[in-house]
């Protein structure tokens, strides 16, 4: 009897030992038949037109007849043509215009609606985070529109108040100050969401000991709201100047680069080299140096996280 129960015993599948190879296999194969689809599209639709730009990069490539390897001389040029350096100056005011604008904003109104006792809080969360589901290609065709000096609404109201706004969009000072505006209205409800989901994480019971102590409201946004939201103010500082970087869709819309190219930017430059004057060697390398600036943001963000969480613990 005692034999029959051992062997049963021995028989029997052991629960927390090492799963049969044949098993693991099969899971990884299922697991790589369900991946297969998106690591096609990711090859054939990311990798090879990257490492396919990357090749162009090298060459003087237009797009017709044979390319010819030319070494750095594009990357040499990015550096060096006055029309890029003026790019890469106007895509840095504009980061400059566009990130504290919108994150001061998005802040502000997050701390607004956040706020307990402002009555409708839903509805206003919601109309503040509408401007970003809308496409901005369409938003900028929008206040086009509405800042059109002869039949745009904005003058119009302006006008009411003895206010001649004229066209901003055609004047070098205003122009790109305006098209950041559109990106900040476009935008910063992004932002809200994730300065709303920071100051839910800051527990009340820090508020209510401030006030115990007397903190003004402003005393307690310095010493309590500030440093509990240090990690989201840095992740939203690091998104937003990357998608300042990157700005293209509104300004193609709105001004083409003008007046005078005081809004062409980076992005704006590469598709002007690329489609227009078909330098697609160039173009390359120019998208591959602001493929490293981004990558360089990315990394300080990342670092910035790893060194917070090895504080905390």
């Amino acid at each position: 009897m005692a034999t029959i129960t051992q062997r049963r015993y021995r028989s029997a599948p052991q629960l927390g030992g090492r799963t049969p190879v044949g098993s693991t296999r099969r899971t990884s194969l299922i697991a790589l038949a369900f991946l297969a689809p998106a690591l096609v599209i990711l090859l054939v639709f990311v990798a090879w037109p990257m490492l396919s730009a990357l090749r162009l990069s090298f060459t003087d490539a237009s797009g017709f007849g044979r390319e010819e390897y030319v070494g750095l001389d594009n990357y040499v040029r990015v550096f060096t043509d006055p029309d890029v350096l003026q790019a890469m100056g106007n895509t840095a005011y504009y980061a400059l215009l566009f990130t504290p604008t919108a994150i001061i904003a998005a802040l502000l109104l997050a701390l607004l609606v956040n706020h307990r006792r402002l009555p409708g809080r839903g509805a206003f969360r919601t109309a503040l985070f509408l401007p970003f589901v809308v496409s901005l290609a369409v938003a900028a065709f929008a206040w086009s529109y509405l800042l059109d000096p002869q039949i745009g609404l904005v003058n119009h109201w302006l006008r009411v108040f003895g206010i001649q706004l004229g066209n901003v969009l055609q004047e070098p000072s205003l122009a790109m100050p305006t098209v950041a505006i559109v990106a900040v209205w476009k935008s910063f409800g992004f932002y809200l969401v994730i300065f709303i989901a920071g100051l839910q994480e800051i527990p009340g019971s820090l508020y209510e000991a401030a006030r115990v102590d007397g903190a003004t409201a402003w005393q307690r946004f310095r010493h309590i709201t500030l440093p509990m939201l240090s990690n989201t103010l840095a992740f939203v500082m690091i998104v937003a100047l990357i998608a300042a970087l990157q700005a293209f869709d509104q300004i193609y819309v709105m001004t083409g680069g003008g007046p005078y190219g005081t809004t062409q930017t980076v992005v704006m430059e590469i598709y002007t080299s690329g489609f227009k004057k078909l330098e697609l060697g160039f173009a390359s390398a120019l998208s591959y140096v602001l493929l490293l600036v981004t990558l360089v943001l990315s990394l300080v963000q990342f670092r910035f996280f790893s060194r917070r969480e090895k504080d905390v613990q």
